[in-house]
């Protein structure tokens, strides 16, 4: 009787092994022409509603284990978790696509736009709302755009000046370099992280912002979360090729922009961390707000750049790592505002405020360039 409410808690599993098992057997047949607009609907709905029941679990598994694990070892189980998800997404869409070459940047650009503007803004005004000023480790969040401002520079601007090759693409030799380099400054940075300065990802002491976490009810064993975090992470990995087709389709259908597949797909794979965050600042955990939000940005591009080069030069296929004029500028932009945001050790509802109207010129240049 003890483990009846566990059970309750857990009917997400159910139906998205159900829908998971479903599209394996069927999603060939169904996904084959989405020409009807009710038919489209409903296969969207179906596969976006599972999609978001696995997303809200994890987050849920990941919050139990930050409390068993302390910080910051709970909110990197779910960042690396999430940044596999997103590997697995876009290169789904892109076999789909039938080699879609600017999904990959498009992706990474919209993590950075999505996280460091939408969510960071939404997260500082929540939390400046209800409390004012909180406060985070400083050492923290330097350490992170210390490895990001490089990765996200070479990876996604410096393509556009190379003369090796043409395009903004990297040669052989480039991206083999960038791809060794991105994973190790993302091995250092996790030695720094889990070790050496593991106080660095830690709410400061002595402050409104240094509380422990708030209790999560249904704690359980770390195995327990561990495995059922893994369980929910599986049908989101394996729905990830069904749910590309009818992105792909609405967006040839829509004639929209192709920055638009690589939104929709953060969009999605982004909302465990959205909601992890945005509770934590509502909490006053501004701490554990920072280490997702930015641990998101950099295992994104530190883990999904070599990821998806490996897969090009596996599968042949160009990966266009190179910004245009307007994404660079808005990059360049939130990196340059994200250092002053976290250059005083509290914040309050401007800085969110200014973020936030970033993130939605961005979403502006994406129809209207």
């Amino acid at each position: 009787m003890k483990l009846l409410p566990e059970v309750k808690r857990e009917w997400p599993l159910a139906a998205n092994l159900v829908t998971t098992g479903l599209f394996l057997a069927f999603g060939t047949g169904w996904l084959a022409d989405l020409s009807g607009a009710a038919w489209f609907a409903f296969i969207s709905s179906w596969l976006l509603a599972a999609m978001f029941l696995s997303a809200f679990a994890v987050v849920r598994h990941a919050e139990a284990l930050a409390v068993k694990l302390g910080e910051p070892y709970g909110t990197l189980i779910l960042t690396l978790a999430v940044t596999g998800i997103e590997v697995m997404m876009i290169a789904a869409i892109m076999y789909a696509g039938k080699g879609n070459s600017t999904l990959a940047r498009d992706a990474m650009m919209a993590v950075v736009m999505i996280v460091l503007n939408g969510m960071l803004g939404l997260s500082l005004i929540l939390g400046g709302l209800r409390y004012r000023e909180q406060a985070y480790n400083l050492q923290g969040a330097n350490s992170f755009l210390a490895v990001i401002l490089p990765l996200a520079v070479l990876g996604l601007i410096q393509p556009n000046f190379t003369v090796t090759t043409p395009g903004p693409v990297y040669s052989p030799v480039q991206a083999a370099f960038l791809s060794v380099m991105s994973v190790v400054l993302y091995g250092v940075f996790l030695g720094i992280q889990t070790s050496r300065h593991r106080d660095y990802f830690v709410a400061p002491k002595g402050r409104d912002g240094g509380k422990k976490p708030a209790a999560v009810h249904g704690v359980r064993s770390i195995p327990y979360h561990a495995a059922l975090l893994v369980v929910y992470v599986l049908p989101m990995v394996l729905l990830s090729k069904q749910i590309a087709v009818p992105i792909n389709h609405a967006i040839q259908v829509l004639r929209a922009p192709p920055e638009l597949a690589g939104f929709l797909v953060s969009v999605l794979i982004l909302s465990p961390e959205s909601l992890g965050a945005t509770r934590a600042a509502l909490a006053n955990e501004l701490q554990r707000s920072v280490n997702i939000l930015l641990g998101s940005v950099l295992a994104s591009i530190g883990l999904t750049i070599p990821a998806v080069l490996a897969i090009g030069f596996v599968t042949g296929h160009e990966i266009v790592l190179g910004l245009g004029a307007t994404d660079m500028t808005l990059l360049l932009l939130t990196l340059a505002l994200s250092t002053l945001t976290f250059a005083a050790p509290r914040t309050n509802v401007l800085f969110g405020a200014v973020h936030l109207v970033v993130f939605f010129a961005y979403l502006l240049f994406i129809f209207e360039r």
